[in-house]
């Protein structure tokens, strides 16, 4: 990785330490109050203007450039954490129990917030740069709120660029394509409800587990059977509620979950035979059904020109070798999607190793490698001298 650049190197323990003091102090979507006073006490002592309020917790840094221009890019960092019990024993271990910063958005702060002060301090660019650090990425869509209470129209970006660790994936790599690079998020609640009974004599009502217990199958057969094979969707049934002892059948069954797709079209289609099949299988057992289908994030859609900037970027920084133009999609998702309606961009992995123990992501024992803490804000750093050059 010769292309890291010296004074981001330099910065590797203050980014070290950054990361583990936010690691130790984790806030959940929405309340990240301590944590965006951390991070705007940082920018303001780079010397970087500072505005807050966008999504409640949310903070967007304005850096000019010492040449004038009107070009703007913006950076983006998340900053909440996950409603997880942390295993780690680490000595920078979770304060909070109960929540966790197992997702590495802790690193994904500090590496902006290196970048951030390189940049601040050289200001070697033409326009405008704006980092953004985003509330609410898991689950409750701050990317959204933030977009819809007008990050754009206060500050104007031309493209705008995001990043997560990735484990899994080799140390230092990173990789990205062009087009959905993630899924779109939906969740589901459907509710069973009938004439329970005892379990002795299920003749003389209606039978709700057993009609939940052929929902499930019936939804498996959507991506199987009422979709194109070369579409992708995955319907994953987590959760089952229903009855409180042995020798009663309940009234009530409810199911919960998660639909993942790429394409539009796909996404109205599951959704519709969701309906469809909810009906007519709980009609089938003589009993009533209703749906609740809610759409969270859109697919994560990365556009062509810009792809190919970051592309470039880091083949500057990590080495042509290390850098995959064109990696296989997820069904992960990421509010990030949201900024990319809004903007051109492109979304990117960095490759974290193998993890902590082998932990992935959203596991009790995940930590973010700290190793490459200097690689993801050199990216950032040539990413911005590129484009604002």
């Amino acid at each position: 990785m010769s292309g890291l650049l010296p004074q981001i190197t330099s910065l590797t323990e203050d980014m070290k330490g950054w990361r583990r003091h936010l690691h130790a102090h984790p806030e959940t979507a929405f309340e990240e109050h301590n944590t965006a006073d951390f991070v705007a006490d940082l920018l303001t002592s780079f010397g970087v203007e500072i505005h807050r309020g966008l999504a409640g917790t949310g903070i967007v840094g304005v850096i000019p450039g010492k040449r004038p221009g009107t070009r703007s890019i913006g950076l983006r960092a998340d900053m909440d954490a996950l409603h997880i019990h942390e295993e780690t024993n680490l000595p920078h271990a979770s304060t909070e129990p109960g929540k966790m910063h197992a997702c590495g958005h802790d690193g994904h702060m500090a590496m902006l917030l290196g970048a951030t002060k390189h940049l601040a301090a050289n200001r070697d660019f033409t326009g405008t740069l704006h980092v953004l650090f985003q509330p609410a990425e898991e689950n409750e869509g701050g990317g959204r709120v933030m977009v819809e209470q007008g990050l754009f129209d206060q500050f104007p970006m031309e493209a705008v660029y995001g990043m997560h660790n990735w484990p899994g994936l080799d140390v230092g790599h990173i990789a990205s394509r062009v087009g959905p690079v993630m899924a779109g998020y939906d969740i589901f609640e459907i509710t069973l409800r009938g004439k329970g009974g005892h379990a002795a004599m299920p003749h003389l009502g209606t039978d709700q587990v057993l009609a939940s217990a052929h929902l499930i199958t019936a939804l498996q057969s959507i991506p199987s059977r009422s979709m194109n094979p070369l579409d992708s969707a995955v319907v994953s049934v987590t959760q089952i509620h229903g009855g409180d002892t042995w020798n009663v059948i309940p009234s009530e069954v409810v199911l919960r979950g998660t639909v993942r797709t790429f394409e539009t079209h796909v996404q109205d289609m599951v959704e519709a035979r969701m309906a469809e099949l909810t009906e007519t299988v709980a009609k089938a057992f003589g009993a009533e059904a209703s749906l609740r289908y809610e759409r969270r994030y859109p697919a994560t859609v990365n556009s062509a020109e810009e792809t190919a900037i970051a592309m470039r970027v880091a083949a500057s920084v990590v080495g042509e070798e290390k850098v995959d133009a064109d990696c296989q999609p997820t069904m992960g998702a990421e509010d990030f999607a949201y900024m990319l309606q809004a903007r051109p961009g492109c979304y990117v992995r960095l490759g974290a190793g193998p993890g902590l123990g082998g932990c992935m992501l959203h596991n009790p024992g995940f930590d973010f490698n700290d190793e490459i803490l200097a690689v993801g804000a050199s990216y950032w750093v040539r990413l911005v001298e590129d484009q604002l050059a």
